[in-house]
């Protein structure tokens, strides 16, 4: 059957009744709509348990896909006993979970990067102005080909060094763990960069706040994606969905933070929006 609406859907963060809400504002038909995620399935928010079951019924049975965020990220560390869950991220309850191992090994074999139609491309954070479209795609495999690798010793020796800040800026050289880190860095938890690419980690407010000197929105340089596709985004939530460009589009509402949850229409690059109902 072919689909009839693509809706790109913003950070969800366990903000399993807004979903509800939303699915039910846009009229989601799961036998012909389809649903792009950007990733952060889980943490804040007040059932990642049930978002993340959800989500994953809707991926196995065609009718979504999702890429991985930073949280996605941490929670595999968590569950692979690399890291300790915080009390803030309200997912040891998937940790603790009957079918745990099944959302885990489910989730660890998502990409970091999709391509909704063959102008879009979508990815948690955003795309730096020193990669092409093609290159994103080739460097986000290199890092899910380790995420859901067969071998947990591949998996953990990753998870385990994922974390830092450096090396901050991309060299096609790098190799091993920091070549790894890098990649992720730029596809799950960029937000500025200067114009050579390097990233800035401490800046999280909106547009209108002072940013660090030589620093600025990764959008904001002139990109080698954004020449051949519309990139789509979540991550930011300060940016509450703001349209940047014709060719850049955030979609993180902050629904988790008292913001509302967004889903942008693909066809018609509509955006529709719901307040969280467990903050109301």
């Amino acid at each position: 059957m072919t689909t009839r609406y693509n809706y790109v859907i913003g950070d969800l963060q366990g903000c399993f009744e807004a979903l509800k809400q939303l699915l039910k504002q846009i009229q989601f038909d799961p036998d012909q709509d389809f649903l792009w995620f950007t990733g952060d399935l889980v943490a804040r928010g007040e059932n990642s348990l049930g978002a993340l079951r959800f989500v994953k019924k809707l991926v196995e049975r065609g009718s979504a896909a999702t890429v991985l965020g930073n949280h996605d990220l941490n929670l595999l560390a968590c569950a692979r006993n690399i890291k300790k869950t915080k009390a803030k991220d309200l997912t040891q309850d998937i940790i603790d979970a009957i079918d745990s191992d099944e959302l885990i090994d489910w989730l660890r074999r998502q990409p970091l990067c999709l391509f909704p139609n063959e102008k879009t491309i979508l990815t948690h954070a955003g795309i730096p102005c020193i990669w092409s479209a093609e290159q994103t795609a080739e460097l986000a495999q290199e890092v899910q080909a380790v995420i859901g690798h067969e071998d947990f010793a591949v998996v953990d020796a990753f998870l385990a060094q994922m974390y830092g800040a450096m090396p901050d800026l991309w060299e096609d050289h790098l190799q091993g763990h920091e070549r790894l880190r890098t990649i992720t860095n730029y596809l799950t938890r960029m937000r500025l960069t200067n114009a050579e690419g390097r990233l800035e980690f401490s800046f999280k407010d909106s547009l209108d706040a002072p940013m660090p000197k030589g620093f600025l929105p990764w959008f904001e340089f002139d990109g080698l994606t954004t020449r051949t596709h519309q990139i789509v985004f979540g991550h930011w939530a300060a940016l509450a969905g703001k349209t940047i460009s014709a060719q850049v589009q955030s979609v993180d509402g902050g629904c988790v933070w008292g913001g509302t949850l967004l889903a942008y229409r693909l066809e018609d690059r509509k955006l529709f929006a719901v307040e969280n109902p467990v903050l109301i």
